[in-house]
């Protein structure tokens, strides 16, 4: 088998095996042919979420498409932690920048919820699940977040899991930082609100929330993608990955 280094790593649905050939045409096969110029004998990573890490060797090139042959397992599965990430969606472009960035920082389901000052009332889930696992195929995670549809963020509320906390970026909260959170839960979520802030209303529904504890990101006001950022990376250092 060839020594090179392969060349990018490329999310299937299918039940990955040895000898399984891949199609990759659309949008992946326009990139893989004609952006990373890959070639005959060239070498791909390929995961589906589910069977861990495999080796795939380019086997045929069309114009726009390429079939990929799996040769072997190369790493085994791994899952990330269990940290879910709920915001009110913003701008088109800045949704998909929290989505590739909550993806990168390890989070294993995104949210998107209404609240009253929400800016948009509609977003396209495929188009999340498409950045998710753009993401996931560049930072080298081996799972793909899941998706929820848009609902209201009392609709949410109202459905909680009891076993899973809830920390409330409130802007206008004094209580330091993440750190200071207990660790009473072993499954947490985060929820990033709009531009605007949450309504007094929906404050005091989060803070009546029994699962939920309010924490500030500091001092200054940070933009909805800024904080998500932040407290994602906080959580992290805290309780996931980084310690």
């Amino acid at each position: 088998m060839s020594n090179k280094k392969p060349k990018t790593r490329l999310y299937t649905s299918q039940e990955l095996k040895v000898g399984l050939v891949c199609l990759v045409d659309g949008n992946k096969g326009h990139h893989l042919v004609n952006v990373t110029r890959t070639k005959m004998g060239d070498y791909v990573n390929l995961f589906n979420g589910r069977a861990g890490e495999w080796l795939g060797e380019i086997t045929k090139i069309g114009k726009g498409k390429a079939k990929i042959t799996v040769r072997e397992k190369t790493n085994e599965q791994t899952f990330e932690q269990d940290i879910w990430y709920l915001f009110a969606p913003i701008k088109k472009a800045r949704v998909d920048y929290v989505v590739q960035k909550a993806t990168e920082l390890g989070v294993s389901r995104i949210s998107p919820v209404i609240t009253s000052r929400t800016n948009l009332d509609r977003i396209k889930r495929d188009k999340m699940v498409a950045n998710c696992i753009d993401a996931a195929e560049q930072c080298g995670r081996m799972t793909i977040p899941e998706v929820d549809v848009m609902i209201s963020l009392d609709e949410k509320l109202n459905n909680w899991p009891k076993d899973r906390a809830i920390i409330f970026c409130d802007e206008v909260e004094d209580v330091n930082l993440i750190q200071n959170l207990k660790p009473t839960f072993k499954k947490w979520a985060i929820l990033i609100g709009p531009e605007g802030g949450f309504s007094p209303e929906e404050r005091k529904m989060l803070k009546d929330h029994k699962n939920t504890t309010s924490i500030s990101l500091g001092s200054r006001i940070l933009r909805a993608d800024t904080a998500a950022v932040a407290a994602l990376s906080l959580w992290q250092s805290y309780f996931g990955c980084w310690r």
